[in-house]
C-alpha cells in the first residue's frame, strides 16, 4: 500500500473539515500543556521540599543512645529465673553521650567507597544570657568546611559568610529567630552559659535560617573546638557522627551494619523522616493522577470527533472502496488521520506547556521562611516531554482506532444506494 496516498487522503479530509481538526488537535494541545504544566511545577515543588529536608539532614545519623539496659541485674539470678519479677522506675546505664572512637569511625567510613563524607559533631545544651533573660538554646560544634561541602550550609546563611568561622575560634552562626530574640547584629558578641556553669563570649560572624522557627528559635553553629571546650572535654570528644552517601538508596542497609559493627544507634534518612516521605508519595500520587486524567478526557474529546467526522464522510468511504480502496485501507486512512492530530496537537501541546512553565520558574516567590527559594520550583525533566507526546500518539490511535473499524466494514452499496 501507497502509505504517501494514505496520508495524502488523511491530510485532505483533515483540511476539509478545517474547525473540527483544530478542535480536536486544541484538545490534545490543552491535554499535553496541562500536563506538562502541572506535573513540572508539582514535582519540582516536591524535589524543592526535599531539597530543603535532605540538604540539612545526613543520609546516616550515628550516636550513642542513653536508654536503660535491656537485661536488669536481677535476670543474672537463676535462683530468680522461674519467678515473677517486677521491675520498677528503670533508669538508664551509666554511660557517657560521646562515641568511643569516634574518630577511627570517622576515618573507616571516610575509607568506604559508598560515603560520600562524614562529619563529627558536638550538641552542647546551653543557655543565651541577654541581660535578666535566659534563652535556651543548642549550641551545634561543626567542621565548617565540611557542613558547607556535604549539607550546603551556606545556602541557609541570610546575613554573614560562614567561612569567617574557619578565622575566628569564637565565632557563632545564630538563628535567625534566636538572634532577634536577642538584639544582636554580625560583629555583637553573646554571652553563653553552659548547664555546667561555664560562661563562653562568642562573636556573632552569620545568621543561619531553616525555614523552621522552632529550629531557628534554638539552633546555632560554632566551630567544634569551641563545643568541645563548652563541655570541658578534649579533642576526641565527639556526640554525633553525621554521614553523606553517594547513592541514598544505600542508607537503610548501611545504617543497619554501622549499628552492628560499631554498637551505636544509626538512624538513616528515610527513618528519621518517614511522615514527609509519605506525604511527599502521597503528592506524587495525586499528580500523576490528575494528569493522567487530563490525557483521558482529550482522548475522549478526539474520539467524538473522528466518530462525527465518519458519519460525515460515508459517501466518501464508500467512493473509495468503489475505487479500489479495502477496508483495511480505509481504517489506515482514518487512524492516520487521528495520528496526525496527536503529533500536531501534542507538539503544540509541548511548546505551550514548556512556555507556560519557564513563566511559573521565572515568577518571584520570596517569603521570609524559605530564604533558599527565589521563584516557584518548576522541574523541567525530558522525560516528562517524552511521556507527553508518546501519550498523545497512543490516546489519539485509540480515539481513531474504534471509529476507523467501523468504517472499516461500511458496505459502499448500502451508503450509494442511501439505505
Amino acid at each position: 500500500m501507497n502509505w504517501s496516498l494514505i496520508f495524502s487522503i488523511s491530510r485532505t479530509h483533515l483540511l476539509s473539515r478545517r474547525k473540527q481538526s483544530i478542535i480536536a488537535a486544541l484538545g490534545v494541545t490543552f491535554g499535553i500543556g496541562t500536563f506538562i504544566i502541572l506535573v513540572s511545577f508539582m514535582t519540582g515543588l516536591n524535589k524543592m521540599l526535599d531539597g530543603l529536608i535532605l540538604d540539612r539532614t545526613p543520609h546516616i545519623h550515628l550516636y550513642n543512645e542513653i536508654k536503660p539496659s535491656e537485661k536488669q541485674p536481677l535476670d543474672y539470678l537463676e535462683e530468680y529465673a522461674s519467678d515473677t519479677r517486677i521491675i520498677h522506675s528503670i533508669k538508664p546505664k551509666q554511660n557517657q553521650v560521646r562515641i568511643h572512637n569516634a574518630l577511627p569511625i570517622i576515618d573507616y567510613l571516610k575509607d568506604d567507597n559508598r560515603v560520600l563524607g562524614a562529619t563529627p559533631q558536638v550538641q552542647a545544651q546551653v543557655f543565651f544570657v541577654s541581660g535578666a533573660i535566659e534563652l535556651n538554646g543548642i549550641i551545634n560544634g561543626i567542621d565548617i568546611q565540611e557542613e558547607v561541602r556535604l549539607f550546603n550550609l551556606d545556602n541557609y546563611i541570610v546575613d554573614g559568610d560562614p567561612k569567617d568561622l574557619v578565622r575566628n575560634d569564637n565565632g557563632i552562626i545564630l538563628g535567625a529567630g534566636l538572634g532577634d530574640k536577642l538584639s544582636v547584629q554580625i560583629g555583637d558578641r553573646v554571652q553563653v552559659t553552659t548547664a555546667s556553669g561555664g560562661t563562653f563570649q562568642l562573636k556573632v560572624i552569620a545568621f543561619y535560617q531553616s525555614g523552621i522557627a522552632d529550629i531557628d528559635n534554638v539552633q546555632s553553629y560554632a566551630n567544634l573546638k569551641v563545643a568541645q571546650r563548652m563541655m570541658r572535654a578534649g579533642n576526641n570528644y565527639i556526640t554525633d557522627i553525621q554521614v553523606k552517601l553517594k547513592d541514598i538508596n544505600n542508607a537503610a542497609d548501611m545504617s543497619g551494619e554501622l549499628s552492628r559493627q560499631f554498637n551505636l544507634t544509626a538512624i538513616d534518612v528515610n527513618t528519621a523522616n518517614a511522615q514527609f516521605e509519605a506525604g511527599n508519595t502521597i503528592r506524587n500520587i495525586i499528580t500523576y493522577a490528575v494528569s493522567v486524567t487530563l490525557l483521558i478526557v482529550a482522548g475522549f474529546g478526539i474520539y467524538n470527533i473522528l466518530n462525527m467526522m465518519i458519519y460525515e464522510k460515508m459517501n466518501d468511504i464508500a467512493i473509495l472502496k468503489a475505487t479500489g480502496f479495502s477496508g483495511v485501507d480505509v481504517r489506515r486512512i482514518f487512524i492516520s488521520q487521528a495520528l496526525l492530530i496527536g503529533f500536531t496537537g501534542g507538539i503544540l501541546g509541548l511548546i505551550f506547556g514548556f512556555g507556560v512553565s519557564v513563566l511559573i520558574d521565572h515568577t518571584p516567590f520570596e517569603v521570609e521562611a524559605l530564604p533558599t527559594v527565589k521563584t516557584f520550583p518548576v522541574n523541567f525533566r525530558l522525560l516528562y516531554y517524552v511521556i507527553g507526546i508518546v501519550f498523545a500518539l497512543i490516546a489519539t490511535f485509540f480515539a481513531g482506532y474504534f471509529p476507523a473499524r467501523r468504517a472499516q466494514k461500511i458496505d459502499p452499496v448500502d451508503i450509494i444506494r442511501g439505505t
